[in-house]
């Protein structure tokens, strides 16, 4: 299985890499590559004939729509672009409804660091911080709040810190709170199916514990682009507003739609088997010297890997990794701790389920053993 690293750093030049994990033929992460023919796939058996939709109207949107207001539970539904334009229009909303500016998330919520700031110099509201960087929000944190709130968002699963998941008795806990006290709770749920066989709920259960929902279908799913929002049937009206508002009511939006609706239909079955994959690829993961995920075990597809030992010891470990093995672990690091660390995210899709397992256990040994190497130096 193995090529001989010597030879193969004598036939090219030094990689990134990024550059060694694209040409592995075994990446573990992801369903496959962005390209042209994500679209030609989708669009394979569709009829030339087919109207496309228009601002916002025709039967391509509208059915597609409705689709996914009866999936997650809610009145109706509005097919977005960008899930960053979905999200900032629904705080918009329920915060213009109780005249008040202020949103409370997680200091690693989206809106918060990668959005260039959209929602408040946009909208100007105020985000108030709940909870420390590296755990979840409880219920604790929501009680203690010492700023009245329009909206509390929460996102399922915490992208940053690992995909972790409050339990579901937390999470009903949390939704009843805000319910009494007239907080509005918004669920980014970007991930929302990646989560649902962990929780052992349907979309539309889970959904219930919140007055809005955004789901992606770019990310698990894998399309091209676009969003859902869903919630209240006046509330999605008002939404179109915005919609056009932020120029996201585009004359036709049907290639996104398309490849939305088919995508979801291919993968939304397959959810239960990323997440078991994941699981046992994180055990196999943690038996490797100066490694561990987090989580240890896994609550959706998606984990994070850390590795003890800083960013440039590591890379070149990757790309040997790459080059011996023909196994992509990872496409990029990031520093952690001050540089004595650094880490990298994986999420399962239809790749690792065609990747031998015995292909991926000697990948890892070959792993491990260099670890142990560069671990007995320091």
């Amino acid at each position: 299985m193995y090529n001989n690293p010597e030879s193969t750093s004598a036939q090219q030049p030094s990689l990134t890499l990024r550059e060694a994990f694209a040409q592995t033929n075994y990446i573990l992460a992801g369903n496959g590559d962005r390209n042209i023919h994500v679209l030609q796939q989708a669009f394979a058996d569709i009829n030339g004939d087919l109207a496309s939709d228009m601002y916002g109207r025709g039967p391509v949107i509208e059915d597609f729509q409705k689709q996914m207001a009866d999936v997650l539970g809610k009145e109706s539904a509005v097919f977005f672009p960008t899930g960053t334009m979905a999200q900032q229009i629904a705080l918009r909303i329920w915060c213009d409804r109780q005249n008040n500016r202020n949103v409370a998330y997680h200091p690693l919520c989206h809106l918060e660091i990668h959005e260039e700031d959209g929602l408040k110099e946009l909208h100007h509201i105020h985000s108030i911080l709940l909870a420390d960087q590296d755990r979840l929000i409880t219920l604790a944190d929501v009680q203690q709040m010492d700023q009245e709130v329009a909206c509390l968002l929460l996102e399922l699963p915490q992208r940053e810190i690992g995909g972790q998941l409050p339990d579901y008795s937390e999470l009903q806990a949390i939704s009843a709170y805000c319910r009494e006290q007239g907080i509005t709770i918004h669920l980014d749920g970007a991930r929302l199916f990646e989560i649902l066989p962990y929780y052992q709920k349907t979309a539309a259960e889970v959904c219930e514990l919140f007055d809005s929902v955004y789901i992606s279908f770019y990310k698990g799913i894998g399309g091209i682009a676009g969003a859902i929002l869903a919630g209240p049937s006046d509330f999605t009206a008002e939404s179109k507003v915005w919609k056009r508002r932020h120029g996201g009511d585009l004359i036709s939006l049907y290639p996104y739609i398309l490849s939305s609706k088919y995508y979801y239909e291919q993968r939304v079955g397959k959810m239960e088997q990323y997440y078991k994959e994941a699981v046992q690829l994180a055990h196999e993961i943690n038996q490797c010297t100066a490694v561990h995920t987090l989580p240890e075990v896994p609550v959706s597809n998606m984990f994070h890997i850390y590795f003890e030992l800083p960013k440039e010891q590591i890379e070149p470990i990757l790309i040997e990794m790459c080059q011996a093995t023909n196994v992509g672990l990872a496409p990029y690091l990031t520093d952690k701790k001050d540089g004595t660390q650094c880490s990298t995210e994986l999420s399962i899709g239809d790749r690792y389920g065609q990747i031998p397992l015995e292909h991926i256990q000697q990948a890892l040994h070959w792993l491990d053993q260099r670890l142990k190497e560069v671990s007995a130096n320091q």
